[in-house]
């Protein structure tokens, strides 16, 4: 008898599921952000700096080197978000790329193939040679419009002009709802993290204005801010230079929201040194995204991806990001950073019966 009410209560509960499923259908997309830790090809570059690259440096089985690194970055790239989604992301943004052939390489493994990424890339005036790029899913998102914006900024010291990477903004529709996406990868801690804060200051200001001038032409535009930061989400150029939001109740309507800033207090990060964690990869989005209003795409939720594969098992560096690259050259690794994505949800109208 008890097995019987059991199975009654279950049949009961899944009709209801179903039932709710159908009348608050929704659709699930991925944003996704990746380092890939200088995915750089194996021809010498006369015009930047890329013999010092981890690639360049090795002495012999370049090409085989390569094509593994291509691959591990497609494994990575295809599953980030599938939990949920079902799906490998809609739209990603990716840095430390040498130019438009590696991230065509990428788009064109057998992972990522079947999918028909389009990319999205300008070469940056980055002494090093490293670009960020956008890599979207043509069936599922449409390009509108694409820019370059270039970060002018000089040292503090010499006074001379310092190259680094451009960021890419752009602007097109996500299943016919217009979004914008801005890919950025801000000055590195070289030098220490205050005597160079300043370059990611000027980065932040930067992003800020472009936010503010897509806003001004649409006040509720929905914008997405992702990157490799080069700082925390506490950091001074987030809280003081694109005024990030940790909290939605806080958002003012030209306010960025930061959702990574509750994994840092948390103590979670996607990149280690030393034993210290931190979180410079974050996606950002405007209040817009936030509102809960159910008008097209809103935020749902946001994470970092650590799968065990992607995570060194053992040894010295053991929980860290499984990197591409260590003082024997080519490890079989990823990247020393974890990638981050956010999902976006619409709900989808219903058919009455």
């Amino acid at each position: 008898m008890n097995l019987r009410r059991t199975t009654i209560l279950w049949l009961f509960l899944s009709i209801l599921a179903t039932a709710s499923a159908q009348s608050n259908p929704y659709k699930i997309r991925t944003i996704a952000f990746y380092n890939l830790e200088n995915l750089f090809d194996t021809i010498n570059n006369p015009n930047t700096l890329d013999e010092y690259s981890p690639m360049m440096e090795m002495k012999a089985s370049r090409s085989e080197a390569y094509w593994k690194k291509i691959n591990n970055m497609a494994q990575v790239l295809s599953d980030i978000g599938r939990d949920e989604s079902h799906d490998s992301p809609a739209i990603i943004g990716i840095s430390e790329v040498e130019n438009k052939t590696v991230v065509q390489d990428l788009a064109n493994d057998s992972l990522l193939l079947g999918k028909n990424y389009g990319i999205l890339h300008y070469d940056s005036p980055d002494l090093r040679g490293i670009d960020v790029a956008l890599l979207y899913q043509k069936r599922l998102f449409v390009p509108i419009s694409s820019q370059s914006y270039e970060l002018k900024i000089s040292d503090n010291k010499t006074g001379k002009r310092e190259f680094t990477r451009d960021q890419l903004v752009v602007s097109g529709q996500l299943d016919g709802e217009v979004i914008h996406l801005i890919v950025n990868h801000w000055p590195s801690r070289r030098g220490g993290e205050k005597q160079s804060g300043y370059k990611r200051l000027a980065a932040a200001k930067l992003t800020k204005r472009i936010t503010d001038s897509l806003l001004i032409k649409d006040p509720y535009a929905k914008i997405i801010i992702m990157g490799d930061l080069n700082d925390d989400p506490t950091s001074y150029s987030l809280k003081k230079g694109l005024q990030s939001k940790g909290k939605t109740s806080r958002l003012g309507l030209s306010s960025i929201y930061n959702p990574y800033e509750k994994f840092f207090r948390q103590g979670l990060g996607t990149t280690a040194y030393r034993d210290a964690w931190s979180l410079f990869d974050q996606i950002l989005m405007s209040r817009s995204l936030v509102d809960k209003n159910y008008k097209g795409f809103q935020f749902y939720k946001a994470g970092i991806y650590n799968k065990r594969y992607i995570v060194t098992p053992d040894g010295r560096y053991k929980g860290y990001p499984l990197r591409s690259w260590g003082n024997r050259g080519f490890t079989d690794g990823f990247s020393d950073h974890f990638p981050v994505y956010i999902y976006l949800i619409k709900k989808l109208k219903t058919v009455s019966p």
